[in-house]
């Protein structure tokens, strides 16, 4: 008889059920050929002596091994092993793995997407993230509250929902974006997603073929790229100046090439902060429909300008159903409360529901019905108006403690908007390695290879204010700038 006391090992610390270790460890050596077609295995109360087990667990595991056409068990008899079994040759014992493979058994395109974050220190020097702390959670837990009780009631069952988002969501959207952005929404025009990353990704699975031509800024958000790469697009990049985009340079490529999708951040530009002039953006509309062209426009921060009046999107000016409106309610809530819209006509709103379900049946109906509750009852206004003020301080103090203690290394312009600051490293500084010491000294920030343009980097790179209070801020600095003075002083 085979030593099944060394060859059937169990780990008594995994929570897997010691009947299913048994399970797997019989299979695995049916599979190695030690034991062949044909044999029998000692009796439940023999064998469970044998690996001092329960006399019921190796029973659980013949039973499992049965039902699988492993073994071939009848009342009174030994368990055999199955002969209509794939003959397998013998191999060498070598120990049974434990859990699942290192990696995968075989080949697959990994592309070449933004990198996942990895945990950050404390303190973080982000890309311009909102201080989830100012969030009005007391409200939305109210509201989310309410949802459940409402939504669980004999009539509504907790059941599935519309793709498109729920129609209280998309009629306070609508009635939110007429009144902020002059954009002439209404519900049919509105789809709602989990992030705005999740927009892009759908929009381009429907605008986009293999080849078709992608205008992106020079530095331009990363995501985005990749999802347009993704679906095969080719990018194709333009300048970048004090008004935003270079509008002429477009009109250039487009003589020269037929352009298929523009994607842009016209309010406050993804990274440098720059904001597209409201003439740029009236001859965008316009190439658009002289050379048959799709605007794509990422409007991720509108909520957040400090100094005068917003400039309005393209959208609110768009009647010619050229202008793809992306925005984010993560933005101006808390990056974990996932929700995002699109602003489209009615035909391409309907044309993404089916896209959607091939991934995500619905949104989180309970999260949109809470949140149409802020929106109803102006909490979400008011909590925008809290959010604007803590916001425009925080950029005041942090260009103030930047001047005060790194422009030695580091200059700047101050941002009309938005939660980041743009600014440029002195060239004896190697961002890379200064982002390593940060982290080691427990500050984290961009190594800025994200903002290279064409595998180049300049020193340039994007510091986010809005998550940090002041004295976070301010303590930031001084580990950035005791980086510095290690590395570069003198």
């Amino acid at each position: 008889m085979l030593p099944y006391q060394t060859l059937l090992r169990f780990d008594r610390q995994l929570p897997i059920p010691l009947a299913q270790q048994l399970s797997a460890a019989l299979m695995g050596l049916i599979k190695q050929g030690l034991v062949p077609a044909g044999t029998k295995l000692p009796g439940t109360r023999t064998l469970a002596g044998l690996l001092h087990v329960h006399r019921e667990t190796v029973a659980c595991a013949f039973e499992e091994l049965a039902a699988q056409g492993w073994l071939t068990v009848q009342p009174a008899r030994a368990a055999v092993v199955s002969r209509h079994l794939p003959e397998v040759k013998a191999q060498p014992l070598v120990p049974l793995p434990v859990g699942i493979a290192a990696q995968a058994g075989f080949t697959f395109e990994r592309g070449n997407p933004v990198p996942v974050s990895t945990p950050a220190p404390a303190l973080t020097l982000d890309e311009g993230s909102p201080d989830g702390r100012l969030a009005p959670l007391a409200a939305l837990a109210r509201n989310y509250r309410r949802a459940s009780q409402h939504l669980a009631t004999p009539v509504a069952r907790l059941g599935y929902g519309d793709p498109n988002g729920t129609p209280r969501l998309r009629q306070q959207l609508a009635r939110y974006l007429r009144a902020t952005r002059g954009v002439p929404a209404e519900p049919e025009h509105i789809f709602t997603t989990r992030g705005s990353i999740m927009g892009l990704h759908l929009l381009a699975q429907l605008v986009l073929a293999p080849g078709d031509a992608v205008v992106v800024a020079e530095r331009s958000y990363r995501a985005a790229e990749d999802i347009f790469q993704q679906a095969g697009a080719r990018l194709h990049r333009v300048g970048l100046d004090s008004q935003g985009l270079v509008v002429d340079e477009v009109a250039t490529l487009c003589q020269r090439q037929r352009v298929r999708l523009l994607y842009l951040t016209p309010h406050h530009h993804f990274p440098t902060t720059v904001t597209l002039s409201a003439a740029r953006r009236m001859q965008l509309l316009a190439l658009a429909e002289a050379h048959d062209f799709i605007i794509v426009e990422d409007d991720y921060d509108f909520d957040y300008h400090y100094d005068g009046s917003p400039i309005l999107p393209l959208a609110s000016a768009d009647r010619r159903g050229r202008v793809l409106y992306l925005g984010s309610l993560s933005k101006a809530l808390a990056p974990a409360i996932r929700l995002g819209y699109i602003v489209a006509p009615p035909d391409v709103i309907a044309a993404l529901a089916p896209l959607r379900r091939l991934v995500d049946r619905q949104g989180d109906v309970l999260l949109e019905e809470a949140v149409a509750e802020l929106l109803a009852e102006g909490e979400f206004t008011r909590h925008l108006k809290r959010a604007r003020r803590h916001y425009h301080q925080r950029r005041n103090l942090a260009c103030q403690v930047l001047r005060a203690e790194v422009a030695e290394w580091f200059t700047f312009t101050v941002p009309a908007g938005g939660l980041a600051i743009w600014g440029q490293f002195q060239p004896m500084v190697d961002l890379p390695q200064l982002a390593a010491h940060c982290r080691q000294l427990g500050l984290g920030m961009s190594d800025g290879t994200r903002y290279n343009v064409e595998g180049v980097g300049d020193g340039s790179v994007r510091l986010g204010f809005a998550s940090l209070t002041p004295e976070e801020w301010t303590r930031s600095i001084s580990l950035l700038k005791q980086a510095l003075q290690k590395l570069y002083a003198g």
